[in-house]
């Protein structure tokens, strides 16, 4: 009945779309079609600023037969359309969001490569913000009717759990916390001969794994989930056949470690299942979206700065004599090494004499930074104070050694001195910048200085890279914690 209800309301989902993304299509036509009759500024004629759009509706009407179908497959590959029951509103909002800045990625491209001028760029803007706005109000509104139909026993799924000890309660504890997930336990099984366990968390107890097929004809399920200890997983095999002969899926909660850092993902393997333990939350398509974010900032703002480098560069040029720009090895993501660049703020020779450093005490002594300071250039000191030397790494952005927020980058040398939990900060591209950096740079200690990195892996979010680079910007404007 559910893959029925399914089947039928998958279609409708995706028709609605099709007629939200028509509304937005047409409102945003007739409001650049009359933007021209309500400018509302005076410092130039609005003639010269917004014209009266072209007579074109046939063709925009074209237009439209060829975005809404483009929009939905798009929302459909970012799996919007995909089950709901165990998801949450962000992932929804940012599933649509996702989809709506490929639309519009992909339809400027395609009005650029294939030159339609007469198309308003003021209109693709209000088509593609006002699909967002339409179709973000259409999803919550279905998901919060979705949910407080599955709060009133609507729509649920009536599933047993395989198990009665710890996990097992814990597990139903969970569905009975969350009733819009529409789940409801019928009853659980004993996993063990000679527990005698009666309710678990409230369900009944209504057999044995021995008795299972009895079970499974006697009440109707939607499904199956084994919740017991790993090492109870072998002996539960004729089980997990007996189900699969039976037609009834069967999934396992995969707890089978008691993980500290690591958080644990499943895939396959050519039919193999996976259980895979990572120690990042970010997957696979978070950092395909962090990359295309950098891959875009980066590539912007080399061109917008090249200017500045071109300036930068005739100043160190002209102030001592060596190459504008500094290289050096740094290790960089899973400890693989990588040629960074920045603009050169000392005097020759003197990375030879500063090459090595205790990373604990060694780099926050007065002494230390008198040192170093003795072979910093006049102009190095102006670069170094406002963070204008890190800009070339701008270079290793766009090629992807290194990303705008992330870990910074550390030498060789220093890796050496690590202590075992420091390494942790390598599962990820080392950063531009970081929560470090724009908090207050050495005035952070080490120890504190790692701990804020690894804070960051298991907290990440593009949401988090956005706030560290705005905190970033008074950071370098203050020289906070530069010499």
């Amino acid at each position: 009945m559910l893959k029925e209800k399914d089947a039928v309301l998958k279609p409708l989902m995706r028709f609605l779309d099709l007629l939200i993304i028509a509304a937005a299509y047409l409102i945003a036509y007739v409001f650049r079609e009359n933007f021209h009759l309500s400018y509302p500024f005076d410092l130039f004629p609005s003639s010269m600023v917004v014209t009266k759009i072209p007579e074109r509706i046939g063709e925009y009407l074209l237009l439209l037969i060829a975005a809404a179908p483009l929009w939905c497959y798009l929302l459909h590959r970012s799996g919007i359309y995909n089950s709901w029951r165990l998801r949450k509103a962000r992932e929804i909002l940012w599933t649509v969001a996702k989809a709506s800045g490929m639309m519009f990625l992909i339809s400027s491209a395609l009005f650029f490569v294939l030159k339609l001028t007469f198309v308003s760029r003021l209109f693709v803007f209000a088509f593609i913000l006002l699909g967002f706005l339409f179709l973000a109000t259409e999803k919550i509104i279905m998901f919060s009717l979705l949910h407080e139909v599955r709060r009133r026993g609507y729509n649920s799924r009536d599933i047993l759990i395989i198990g009665t000890g710890r996990r097992a309660e814990d597990f139903i504890g969970r569905i009975h916390r969350h009733p819009e997930w529409g789940l409801r336990v019928i009853g659980a099984i004993e996993d063990e001969e000679g527990r005698m366990t009666e309710h678990v968390d409230g369900v009944d107890v209504i057999g044995n794994v021995s008795n299972i097929a009895d079970i499974l004809h006697q009440h109707p399920v939607d499904g199956a989930v084994i919740v017991v200890p790993r090492r109870r997983l072998q002996s539960l095999e004729e089980t997990i056949r007996t189900c699969e002969i039976e037609g009834l899926s069967v999934s396992v909660a995969v707890d089978l470690f008691d993980l500290k850092i690591a958080k644990s993902s499943t895939s396959e393997l050519d039919g193999i299942p996976l259980l895979q333990m990572k120690t990042t939350v970010i997957s696979d398509q978070d950092l395909l979206e962090k990359r295309v974010f950098d891959l875009f900032a980066s590539s912007v703002l080399l061109v917008l700065l090249s200017p500045l480098f071109a300036a930068i560069a005739l100043f160190i040029k002209l102030s001592s004599r060596g190459p504008v720009f500094f290289r050096q090895e740094r290790v960089g993501f899973n400890k693989r090494p990588f040629i960074m660049y920045k603009f050169r703020t000392m005097y020759l020779g003197a990375q030879k004499d500063l090459s090595s450093v205790d990373i604990y005490d060694e780099i926050y002594e007065p002494e230390w930074k008198e040192k170093k300071l003795r072979y910093i250039t006049p102009i190095g000191k102006l670069l170094r104070k406002f963070s204008l030397d890190e800009l070339p790494q701008f270079i290793n952005v766009f090629l992807g050694d290194m990303s705008l927020v992330g870990p910074r980058p550390t030498l060789p040398s220093e890796v050496e001195q690590y202590e075992g939990w420091h390494r942790r900060r390598f599962s990820m591209r080392p950063g531009l910048t970081c929560s470090w950096q724009a908090n207050g740079r050495r005035e952070v200690k080490f120890e504190e200085w790692m701990r804020m990195d690894l804070d960051y892996l298991d907290n990440w979010s593009l949401w988090l890279d956005i706030k560290i680079l705005l905190k970033t910007i008074p950071a370098v404007l203050f020289g906070t914690g530069a010499y």
